[in-house]
């Protein structure tokens, strides 16, 4: 994609900096939270609106659906599916609820899930279970762990004959850890057991292929590492699954008499009058960012990589923590144990441990710190987009050896 005002490819962190509107007074190492959408993106959500407030009825009679078809083709192309397959979700959780909200469940059903779940989703889990009487099984994986053999192991040592579904991470919010989400599909499959898996971070962190995943449902964000505007997210359902599965919100597709596409589209494709432009910028978003570096998306996703791993190494070097698992589980993020807190836990979900703010009132540093398993243990977790480099890293070590002592 060639950019309007012409950056220069593989410039370096400061320059390409400026593409975002992130406070140039803050050292922000925080983008897994919650993404950071580039300037040039939202000028296109800017034009999208304009649009869309031009004519109203026009955009969403007439203009609205080629719009969010191509958008959700260039989508499906970038995570590597059919489009036929995908529908746009506000976030990730938005997609679990939509999953566990559709099947059925019998008493005594188990759904099993890690106890590294995101706590949205897990309670999503804990909803649908309450409804049916299941059981909610939660399987204890290890962090530090030595092997992804360990991630696998213990999900699949709590299956049972009466494991009906599985909800599992690709990529875990609070230990950064990327799971060997495709083998332990297959091996749930084998069992007989579908998977629903929480992609939250996955898109545009790591080389996403949904087909080759094979699972039954796959959700995940558009805002966080693919950089597209908040409010853009996706599902895919395996096409075998499609007529179990139904939006959050049942709206005019519900009895629609449209037979051009099938009722999974029609009825995800419009849940009611919202923003959709967040949606429509993803396409924005794919070639914006693909464009920032030499060799486009796998040179940009293997860049913040290498980053998260040299900085994860130079933290714990100065923190003296053990390296708590193997390179090959980590992505753009880190996670990397610190001392028990001495605070009592915050009681908001998230977090905002005091060391947090104590990083970002004295420091100017924004990087969360994550109680796990639960208070007083806690994480730091390091996040790495185009536009962190290695001092700001620095900076965030001498910072925790001053607040640590």
């Amino acid at each position: 994609m060639a950019h309007r005002d012409s950056p220069a490819r593989n410039d370096s962190p400061e320059r390409l900096a400026r593409y975002w509107n992130l406070d140039s007074r803050i050292t922000f190492l925080n983008h897994g939270s919650f993404g950071a959408c580039p300037r040039e993106v939202l000028a296109a959500q800017d034009r999208y609106r304009a649009q869309m407030e031009g004519e109203p009825v026009r955009f969403f009679v007439r203009e609205l659906e080629p719009l969010l078809d191509a958008a959700r083709g260039e989508l499906a192309a970038f995570v590597h599916c059919d489009a036929d397959d995908l529908v746009f979700v506000a976030n990730a959780t938005a997609g679990v609820n939509a999953v566990l909200r559709s099947l059925s469940f019998e008493p005594d059903d188990e759904l099993l899930t890690t106890d590294h779940e995101y706590n949205a989703c897990r309670n999503v889990l804990n909803f649908v279970a309450g409804q049916s009487g299941a059981r909610v099984v939660v399987a204890e994986t290890p962090f530090p762990l030595a092997s992804a053999d360990a991630i696998a192991d213990s999900i699949l040592e709590c299956v049972t004959p009466r494991t009906r579904l599985a909800l599992v991470d690709h990529v875990t919010s609070q230990t950064a850890l990327v799971f060997p989400i495709a083998r332990i599909v297959q091996e749930l499959s084998q069992r007989g057991i579908d998977t629903l898996v929480d992609g939250a971070h996955a898109p545009g962190m790591v080389p996403l292929d949904v087909r080759a995943i094979g699972a039954a449902y796959y959700t995940g964000n558009c805002h966080k590492w693919m950089c597209a505007p908040k409010g853009a997210g996706f599902l895919h359902v395996r096409r075998d699954r499609q007529k179990l599965i139904r939006p959050a919100i049942i709206s005019h597709g519900a009895n629609s008499p449209r037979t051009d596409r099938s009722k999974y589209q029609l009825e995800f494709g419009w849940v009611g009058t919202l923003d959709p432009t967040p949606f429509l910028c993803v396409a924005d978003a794919i070639r914006f960012m693909g464009g920032l570096l030499h060799g486009h998306w796998p040179t940009l996703m293997e860049h913040n990589r290498r980053t998260t791993l040299a900085a994860r190494a130079s933290l714990c070097d100065r923190l003296g923590v053990p390296i708590p698992c193997p390179a090959e589980l980590i992505g753009a993020m880190a996670s990397i144990p610190l001392p028990d807190s001495p605070n009592e836990p915050a009681a908001t979900p998230l977090y905002l441990d005091p060391l947090q703010d104590a990083l970002l009132e004295r420091f100017d540093l924004e990087v969360p710190i994550i109680p796990w398993p639960q208070a007083p243990k806690r994480l730091i977790r390091i996040s790495a987009q185009v536009y962190n480099h290695a001092q700001q890293y620095g900076l965030l070590a001498d910072a925790l050896s001053s607040l640590l002592r």
